[in-house]
């Protein structure tokens, strides 16, 4: 069973994430990348930016993204394109998930053509909500059961209305996708979020997504928290 890594605080646990990137981007002959969005981890980007890796070879994609021009600031894509392709990690490949296509759905079949190529990822890093929703697979949400199906044929779904904020629709990754990675690093802040782990991690019964990811045995998952 995982179990979660406590830090001090968010710097600390911004450095411990972006050393298990980088260490992960080291030792994988793939070398995909899936990033995430959120104010979590944006500081364990600024980190990683700076690492004197061939970013040549790395090819970076998203667990999920708002359904919005790359230009707003909603886009999970202009964080990861303000925060870490900078500096030395500018010289890495994107692989965006929301495209020219009218819906969701069209973007995430349109995205999985270049997501295959990059499995396995050497590393996802993804956060978690407070109702334990990874990427954006919500509780309830009737994409659910097809996005956390780890034998399931997509790796990439359309997610017609998110269930925080900003309300609009969503592309993710598939529990398959997530699993389909030589690491997972879960990079989650506050007690509210610790509550949710602590509790999928000792009650069998309690099954938000984010258990899909933590009680599997197929993929090492690291859990870092800072209050």
């Amino acid at each position: 069973m995982n179990r979660l890594e406590a830090f001090d605080d968010r710097d600390a646990s911004a450095a411990a994430a972006a050393r298990a990137i980088e260490g992960a981007l080291r030792e994988a002959d793939a070398r995909g990348f899936v990033a995430t969005g959120g104010t979590t981890p944006g500081p364990a980007y600024d980190r990683l930016s700076k690492a004197d890796l061939d970013w040549g070879r790395v090819t970076v994609t998203l667990s999920d993204e708002r359904f919005v021009d790359p230009s707003s600031p909603d886009s999970n894509e202009g964080l990861v394109r303000r925060r870490l392709l900078v500096g030395h990690a500018a010289a890495a490949r994107f692989a965006p998930l929301k495209g020219p296509g009218p819906t969701p759905n069209a973007d995430a079949q349109a995205a999985e053509a270049r997501l295959a190529p990059l499995l396995p990822f050497a590393c996802v890093m993804i956060g978690m909500g407070a109702d334990g929703h990874i990427g954006s697979l919500f509780p309830g949400a009737p994409e659910l059961a097809e996005g956390l199906d780890p034998a399931g044929e997509r790796l990439c779904v359309g997610v017609a209305m998110s269930g925080e904020k900003p309300f609009v629709p969503r592309i993710s990754l598939t529990l398959r996708a997530f699993l389909s990675a030589r690491l997972i690093v879960i990079l989650v802040s506050g007690e509210e979020k610790r509550t949710v782990i602590d509790r999928v991690l000792t009650d069998p019964a309690y099954a938000p997504p984010v258990a899909a990811l933590l009680r599997q045995t197929r993929v090492p998952v690291r859990i870092l928290w800072a209050p």
